[in-house]
């Protein structure tokens, strides 16, 4: 008897799997809060140098002769090709005569130099965030991204620790205490008296964050039967998407960086006190060689499944029976080396980190740029989420009744198309530019939303928070590499589209070459082959003959 066939035993989808899913799904709900946070405390409002130039007069948030204002801005602040004012310079003395439209002026009276006496800021959106905070404008400008590039590095470092010690004490407890972190250094990030201060603590919450996503991702899918596994992925993909929602909510409420800040950490005490009541993973006490533990957690789910008669039934010579692979698979050590000890491993993680590492880099090079669009901040953020909706039910009709593979390499390539297609749109057709981006990221949502369950399912019980880790890590790393390509656009305006449109189209030709795993038993052990190994559709053209495919596949 296999594992699923005792979990069918047991209640393979009854009350306690509905409750588990349920209290697993509400952390992931506030993730996408954090993930893209710093698209509200760290948006960049209008700006100029502060003027402290014409007697003791200045034009503050307070003052209200606004006909004053504009000509005390006129005299003191150059103006740049759009006949905006210059963000980062003013005159070195008034300027009067620019008073007078038909007045002339030299060289020397129009010396300009740097802001000196700090900026003003246009408060009408956002009433503080930490670019106001600390002036990360102008010359500190790029600081802005490295605050980005910090927390996306916690969270890289974050998916390798905690994918370990995962495998090694657990998900139950990991997931207990990247809740308890989250909390504590997010809301310890909205008391930060400087940025380096608040640079560390945004690391430290990157961290936790992995741990919540890794941990929840696998008690999910280790405790739900085979043919419901994409249902759970789909409820899981669809908090993430309703966190956008809630962030963009949460932000227009509060314009205040440090408010926001604490409004998405504290939630998380309440996930830590409500996290021991989870049930740790019965797959994964097995192989850890704890049998007498997977009995009671077996049984307690068939108590609260209203099967108490057959969870008693149970015994441990029956789960040394039905759990052989498991508990053989316990008196070996396995590490990182394992990802790739193995053909058919070593092709699946080769695979896996094309995938992970193109959806995440195409994915938030189109989310962390929302200020660019030129239309609402908030709006924006909403149809963002929105386009998450019909994009994640579409994959995952896809995913039960076509595959997943398909679906993977579906949505991958149609995001890199949609990506190139706005290099040949021109830049005053904002609607048609904006239309395809939100498309892009709704196929990359999309593939984000397969690629969870799908790694879940191609790795063994053994290595399968090791494997989520590492692959993760290469997503992590996609995040961080993200804004980099930005800078490429000053040799060539439409080489960071090219970029992130041609990483997940050479992604999804890759998916092409994984086994399908749908209706498929999880392999619990590393000699156990994943899914359906025949040769891949791509393989006839490219003369590719897979040598793991058996006799029995290929007929």
């Amino acid at each position: 008897m296999t594992f699923a066939e005792l979990l069918e035993q047991v209640g393979s989808m009854g009350r306690f799997q509905i409750i588990h899913v349920t209290l697993l799904v509400l952390p992931i709900l506030l993730m996408a809060s954090h993930n893209i946070l710093q698209n509200f405390t760290a948006a960049t409002p209008g700006h100029h140098c502060h003027i402290a130039i014409v007697a003791n007069y200045t034009c503050d948030d307070n003052f209200t002769d606004v006909l004053y204002c504009q000509e005390l801005l006129r005299i003191s602040i150059p103006v740049d090709g759009n006949q905006q004012p210059e963000k980062c310079l003013r005159f070195i003395s008034a300027q009067w005569q620019l008073l007078d439209p038909n007045a002339t002026t030299n060289g020397t009276e129009m010396d300009m130099e740097p802001c000196m006496d700090g900026w003003i800021y246009d408060k009408t959106v956002f009433t503080s965030t930490i670019i106001t905070e600390w002036d990360l404008v102008c010359g500190s400008r790029t600081l802005k991204q490295m605050a980005q590039s910090i927390y996306m590095a916690g969270v890289l470092v974050g998916a390798i620790v905690f994918g370990s010690l995962s495998d090694k004490f657990g998900r139950k407890s990991l997931l207990i205490w990247s809740c308890l972190q989250m909390a504590i250094t997010g809301s310890c990030a909205a008391y930060s008296s400087n940025f380096t201060m608040y640079c560390v603590f945004r690391f430290l919450t990157g961290m936790a964050l992995s741990g919540i996503n890794l941990n929840c991702a696998s008690l999910s899918v280790e405790w739900t039967p085979t043919k419901l596994r994409a249902a759970v992925g789909m409820v899981t993909g669809y908090s993430y998407s309703i966190g956008q929602f809630i962030l963009a909510g949460l932000a227009y409420v509060i314009p205040d960086w440090r408010w926001l800040q604490l409004a998405v950490s504290v939630p998380y005490f309440i996930f830590f006190f409500y996290g021991w009541w989870f049930t740790e993973s019965a797959r994964w006490l097995a192989t850890a060689g704890k049998l007498n533990q997977a009995l009671k957690e077996m049984q307690k789910v068939a108590r609260i499944n209203g099967r108490k008669e057959e969870g008693d039934k149970l015994s441990i010579e029956d789960l040394r029976a039905s759990l052989q692979k498991e508990m053989s698979s316990a008196k070996s050590t396995h590490t990182a080396a394992d990802l790739v000890r193995t053909q058919s491993v070593r092709r699946i993680s080769c695979c896996l980190c094309f995938i992970w590492f193109s959806t995440s880099f195409a994915y938030y090079g189109l989310a962390m740029d929302l200020q660019n669009f030129g239309v609402s901040i908030y709006l924006i953020q909403v149809v963002y989420g929105a386009v998450d909706i019909p994009a994640k039910l579409i994959g995952f009709f896809m995913i039960s009744f076509i595959g997943r593979r398909v679906t993977q390499a579906s949505a991958l390539i149609l995001a890199g198309l949609a990506i190139l297609a706005n290099i040949f749109v021109p830049q005053d057709l904002q609607t048609l530019r904006t239309l395809l981006a939100v498309f892009g990221k709704g196929c990359l949502a999309a593939s984000f939303n397969c690629a969870f369950l799908y790694t879940g399912e191609l790795y063994p019980t053994v290595i399968r928070q090791t494997g989520m880790g590492f692959v993760n890590t290469l997503a992590r790393v996609g995040g961080i590499v993200a804004p980099l390509v930005q800078m490429t656009s000053e040799y060539l305006p439409s080489l960071p589209l090219i970029i992130y449109g041609a990483a997940p189209i050479v992604s999804g030709i890759t998916t092409c070459f994984l086994p399908e795993t749908r209706n498929m038993p999880l392999p619990d052990t590393i000699e156990d082959k994943p899914g359906n190994l025949y040769t891949p559709p791509l393989a006839p053209l490219i003369g590719y003959t897979s040598p793991l495919a058996s006799a029995e596949c290929r007929a």
